[in-house]
């Protein structure tokens, strides 16, 4: 899929999946994609589609061990998070999103642990996107670039049932969330104030709704070894 080339200004899905289990879709409109990486614009309010509970809990609202026994289905609702300037950098384990405060002051980066995505594109072009996995370990970084981890508990917690669990290899998720730690501590790129002025453009339209075929089959990379473990559905 690396000759998937998408241009500045299309709408795009991005999708999470725990093997083939459709997990999270969010609609995102395209900032760039060069040799540095895919810049993707995930709004507030935009269109999404996440996995919950038939009771309408998500996976973060009970035990792990009761989420697994859980009959789920996709949801779909609006993005209630912050805006996202996401930047998914080529073949790399991980994305960067830039997060600005209510006074559009640059907040903080957050380095997403996760399988390197597959770009895909429907024949036709309108439909189009990127599918991944999410490795649960994250990692905070402020302006000032100190830094923190993010959410090992939940990692910890996952990683005692391997017979449902999606990360086969933690140690490869944090050896990756150590690498970037470094170039965190060195101010290199990405973490070197680039994009932290960034502003959408005003023309840019966000589509109100997934399209249709936002819940096709997962595209996997040509190179990608194809997990065992599974969340139920």
């Amino acid at each position: 899929m690396v000759d998937v080339v998408f241009r500045p200004g299309q709408p795009i899905l991005h999708r999470m999946f725990t093997g083939d289990a459709l997990v999270l879709v969010r609609s995102a409109i395209v900032v760039g994609d060069d040799e540095r990486g895919l810049r993707l614009w995930i709004p507030h309010g935009g269109p999404i589609a996440i996995r919950m509970s038939r009771d309408g809990r998500g996976i973060r609202d009970m035990p792990f061990a009761e989420w697994v026994r859980q009959p789920t289905e996709l949801t779909t609702t609006g993005w209630h998070g912050p805006n996202i300037f996401m930047l998914i950098p080529p073949r790399q384990a991980h994305s960067v999103w830039w997060f600005w405060d209510a006074r559009s002051t640059f907040a903080a980066w957050y380095v997403n642990l996760e399988e390197p995505v597959a770009r895909w594109r429907d024949g036709g072009g309108a439909l189009a996107g990127v599918d991944g996995c999410d490795h649960d370990l994250d990692i905070w970084v402020y302006p000032n670039r100190n830094w923190e981890w993010k959410d090992e508990d939940e990692l910890d917690e996952r990683l005692a049932f391997p017979e449902h669990y999606w990360v086969t290899d933690a140690a490869a998720v944090r050896a990756e969330g150590e690498k970037v730690i470094r170039r965190v501590e060195e101010g290199r790129f990405p973490f070197d104030g680039t994009w932290c002025d960034f502003r959408p453009e005003p023309s840019w339209q966000m589509p109100t709704t997934l399209p249709a075929g936002w819940d096709r089959p997962r595209i996997r990379r040509t190179d990608e070894h194809v997990p065992g473990p599974s969340t139920g559905t």
